[in-house]
């Protein structure tokens, strides 16, 4: 699928490129698209400096909180609640903790982090699996959770912006934590209604519903404030939140006698190793969106997007942002290279950037987890994933706009 889609991105230009040479006399088409390959590749290396350091940081971290016995703790908290939303998986059993590290790593924005962790629980899901070939109820509800994206630090998404000069990366924390609430919940609802799952059961309900009337209490208390409180709170927390985070993890490895500093170096080495296989990622997927956008055809698009919303009376800032949104569910590399693309064409603190940031942090790549996932332990019939999967990307789409308009309209 990825193969199409990046082939696809050369094929538009090109045709876009001859079209506006052969109709409209207008040749620097190619010298733009040549020069947008070079200088995306450059942007692709500047990009992977500090992501080499974000993620290596992450990790490092996110091992002193595994030794320090706080994601097995978190396992056996949730445990209760995996026995109803997952009853064919035995209490104590290997996946819980394996998934409960996957969610804490996307909690965190370290989509690339979560991914072997996500690969590891689905193995063990397998192992539970009487037909091998058809996706369990279990797996099925891990993966469409997965894809409802629930983020609660959206590291990367404010080493991108920081990356590209925004003021205060951080800015997009509460717009973000909003939008992915709703995605998560959405998604979580879809499966419970599709497999029938005890979502009254009084322990669900002492979940949801404690979660539910906080947000919406959140949400109340945010409805009263100016825009410009609205920015200050949002980069309060987000920073609290991040430093908050990184002491919790060292005082927990530090009362349970963690070697704290050789735990963060042991994480750090898988970080500095899941990131270097990033680079050719970033590279294709940002020159070849480089190469659309030079040749007008991305433009082209969006006007023709643009022109639709216009007949409606909508506001037409938005669809500068649909692209990170459109690519999301297919691939996670294009759809970061549509937002540093975002940001660097409209300006880092734009609304078309911030939304397209809110977007990216709400959404997930839905058939490239699809395929990975299943793909690992040879699940060929997803049954419902992909139907409950894309509809809570596309709440979550729907929500990001929404947000981004409360938050920064």
């Amino acid at each position: 699928m990825l193969n199409g889609l990046w082939l696809a991105f050369f094929l538009v230009a090109a045709v876009a490129g001859f079209g506006r040479w052969l109709v409209g006399g207008d040749a620097s088409a190619f010298a733009a698209m040549v020069e947008a390959l070079f200088a995306m590749a450059k942007l692709s290396v500047e990009v992977m400096v500090l992501l080499f350091g974000t993620l290596t940081l992450w990790l490092g971290f996110l091992r002193i909180a595994e030794r320090a016995g706080l994601v097995a703790a978190l396992a056996r908290w949730l445990g209760p609640l995996f026995a109803r939303l997952m009853p064919e998986v035995p209490r104590g059993h290997p996946a819980l903790g394996l998934i409960t590290m996957n969610f804490a790593a996307n909690a965190l924005g370290l989509d690339n982090a979560a991914t072997p962790i996500g690969l590891k629980a689905m193995r063990e899901l397998q192992t539970l699996n009487p037909r091998p070939e058809e996706a369990t109820n279990a797996q099925i509800l891990f993966l469409v959770l997965n894809t409802g994206s629930l983020t609660l630090l959206p590291v990367s998404i404010f080493m991108y912006r920081a990356q590209q000069g925004a003021a205060d990366p951080t800015l997009v924390f509460l717009p973000i934590l909003i939008a992915t609430a709703v995605s998560a919940l959405v998604a979580l609802l879809t499966v419970a209604v599709v497999q029938r799952l005890r979502i009254w059961d009084p322990v669900v309900l002492a979940w949801l519903l404690p979660m539910a009337a906080a947000l919406g209490g959140f949400m109340l208390l945010l409805g009263t404030l100016s825009a410009a409180a609205l920015a200050a709170l949002s980069s309060l927390l987000g920073n609290l939140v991040l430093f908050g985070i990184v002491v919790i993890f060292l005082v927990a490895g530090a009362v349970r006698r963690v070697p704290v500093y050789e735990a963060f170096v042991e994480g750090a080495k898988e970080g500095f190793d899941v990131a270097k296989n990033l680079l050719p990622y970033l590279v294709a997927m940002l020159c070849a969106i480089g190469v659309l956008r030079a040749s007008g055809a991305l433009d082209a698009a969006l006007d023709g997007i643009r022109w639709l919303v216009g007949l409606t009376g909508w506001d037409t800032r938005f669809v500068d942002a649909l692209p990170t949104g459109l690519v999301k569910p297919f691939s996670g590399s294009a759809a970061r290279a549509m937002l540093i693309e975002t940001m660097k064409s409209h300006g880092v603190d734009s609304f078309p950037a911030l939304t397209a940031a809110v977007i990216q942090g709400s959404t997930e790549t839905t058939f490239y987890v699809l395929a990975v996932y299943f793909g690992a332990v040879g699940i060929q019939r997803a049954r419902h994933a992909v139907g409950c999967a894309l509809f809570a990307d596309l709440v979550g789409v729907v929500a990001a706009i929404g947000v981004s308009y409360w938050f920064f309209g």
